[in-house]
């Protein structure tokens, strides 16, 4: 990667991509689009251009213009969002999708859009969810996770386009807020622990899904980028893990540092809904094996420094 065009920088995977990409390969070699200007630092701080990713042409026209040689795809109406409004969902996740790949096609671009453990379904293993199995998944965010994984193996073995991608679990940072995501109440916990000492989960006790600290995320994407084209076998879908937990175990792990934290419960029917159709946990065998994936942070190494960075952030 030397010249790499980021859409949906601000969101919570963008925003601090981003800033890390930068630091590695020079400011201005990478560019970061969104469909708005909310006078970030990744704004500021370096090539930023207005970008709404159902727009073919002018997606292109911006990666002809800064001559970019991957494009990393992130643009996306999450999990909670996209079942409130299933064909924007289908239009923006799909339609955006479609144009980052031609583009990656036309200007032979390397290219990375991440699926998710959304791609799963009822019927798929609960535990330890192998890499390869049936993906039968009921909401129209899966839906659209799965034809995005099958799309970008079209690309590749059609086109030869350099096609890369990660299954992610529920991210959790303290940098960007929550985005209409089923795991978000990981994020929010945090927040509110630290504000208020107390938290109403819409996910209820005994609920497992899996989790990854946004470092770890970040040097996944990277990681995957860089890793040698030849040794990757499953290339658009790697399962990546970090950790799974229920909301009971998370709150407890706060309590450690916040002893007064208290956790009750508001279970949302639709978001529950989702979060049942979900792994409780997933086998990262074949990222480790293929381009050396590994997780640095456990939810103890994790919960650390989430309080100690939201305490320094809310103050």
């Amino acid at each position: 990667m030397k010249k790499i065009l980021v859409t949906g920088s601000l969101g919570q995977i963008g925003s601090e991509l981003v800033t890390k990409m930068r630091s590695i390969y020079g400011t201005d070699h990478v560019i970061a689009t969104d469909i708005r200007d909310n006078g970030s630092e990744v704004v500021k701080a370096g090539p930023f251009e207005i970008l709404d990713v159902t727009d073919a042409t002018k997606m292109y026209n911006l990666a002809k213009k800064y001559e970019v040689d991957t494009i990393i795809h992130l643009a996306a109406l999450l999990s909670a969002t996209a079942e409130k409004k299933p064909l924007l969902a289908w239009n923006l996740n799909m339609g955006g999708l479609v144009n980052a790949l031609e583009t990656a096609r036309e200007l032979n671009c390397q290219f990375f859009t991440p699926s998710s453990i959304g791609a799963f379904g009822p019927s798929t293993p609960k535990d330890n969810t192998p890499q390869d199995t049936i993906q039968r998944p009921t909401t129209m965010y899966g839906v659209n996770k799965v034809s995005g994984e099958l799309l970008c193996d079209y690309y590749f073995t059609k086109f030869g386009v350099d096609t890369r991608g990660v299954r992610f679990p529920g991210l959790i940072s303290y940098v960007a807020e929550p985005g209409g995501g089923t795991t978000d109440y990981a994020v929010e916990i945090y927040y509110e622990a630290v504000k208020n000492k107390r938290f109403t989960s819409y996910i209820d006790k005994g609920t497992y899904m899996d989790m990854m600290y946004m470092p770890d995320a970040l040097n996944a994407i990277i990681d995957l980028m860089e890793a040698d084209s030849t040794k990757l076998k499953h290339r658009n879908a790697f399962n990546i893990t970090a950790m799974s937990f229920a909301p009971e175990e998370i709150a407890a792990e706060i309590k450690k540092h916040i002893p007064e934290f208290e956790i009750s419960y508001n279970v949302d029917p639709v978001r529950q809904a989702i979060a049942n159709s979900w792994p409780n946990s997933i086998d990262a065998t074949a990222a480790k094996e293929e381009w050396g994936f590994k997780a640095e942070y456990n939810l103890e190494k994790m919960t650390i420094d989430m309080l100690e960075k939201l305490k320094r952030k809310l103050n």
